[in-house]
């Protein structure tokens, strides 16, 4: 049988009933913004893990075309990939492969373009830089020199300083201008480990320059010589 409540009894329930009114509406509000920012933060991991599978799958389709030298359906599916999730690491590595294989297939405009799209529009600390060094090797090898060096001109992280400095002095060495790209072969140098092989080409190229004192070149000394360009 039930008992009749106490004076503390009642007490106690009406300081919660006075609690309630007063406070309850807020409490309320509060639980609902918590409960749905936590329902909104799952949605969200929920959808960044779909759409890196769709991009994952589409830059295996991509991967395969390229592979197999299908251009057309590797336009495909880079496009679709460019478009659609455009902003996620696939997309970028799957630019710069691109690239390179427009500029195989004799699609020069096509390989530029991609280029240009990880170099500006998907600019990444990680591939922008590589991107604008190719772009700057194909512009070269269409003796499209001021324009090279226009690219080269840009911002570019530390880490990439030697690697631009030498680029520059291939396009330098091109245009005949001896000193100004030993000076830029001289940085490539400063700026590569002691332990990189890749120094052993910079003194090679630096060496065919045939300058001696920075200001012209030496005696006797052959024609700068040409680098290829590098997609």
């Amino acid at each position: 049988m039930a008992r009749h409540l106490d004076l503390e009894e009642q007490e106690q329930l009406a300081e919660l009933r006075h609690f309630w009114k007063t406070y309850g509406d807020l409490i309320t509000w509060v639980l609902i913004v918590a409960l749905g920012g936590y329902a909104a933060w799952n949605g969200y991991q929920y959808w960044q893990r779909r759409q890196a599978v769709q991009a994952a799958a589409l830059f295996d389709a991509f991967d395969r075309a390229a592979r197999s030298g299908d251009v057309e359906r590797a336009s495909t599916a880079w496009s679709d990939l460019k478009q659609q999730f455009g902003s996620s690491v696939f997309a970028k590595q799957a630019g710069l492969m691109a690239a390179k294989l427009y500029h195989e297939s004799g699609k020069a405009a096509e390989a530029k373009e991609a280029l240009r799209w990880v170099a500006t529009d998907a600019g990444d600390g990680a591939y922008a830089p590589v991107a604008r060094l190719r772009l700057a090797g194909l512009l070269a090898g269409e003796k499209a020199y001021g324009e090279a060096l226009q690219v080269l001109a840009e911002a570019m992280p530390k880490d990439y300083e030697a690697l631009v400095a030498d680029r520059k002095g291939d396009i330098l060495s091109l245009q005949g201008r001896a000193p100004e790209a030993a000076t830029e072969y001289r940085k490539a140098l400063d700026g590569l480990p002691e332990s990189v092989t890749y120094r052993r080409f910079v003194d090679v190229k630096l060496a065919s320059l045939g300058v001696e004192d920075g200001s012209a070149p030496a005696a006797g000394s052959s024609k700068p010589a040409a680098s290829g360009a590098r997609p």
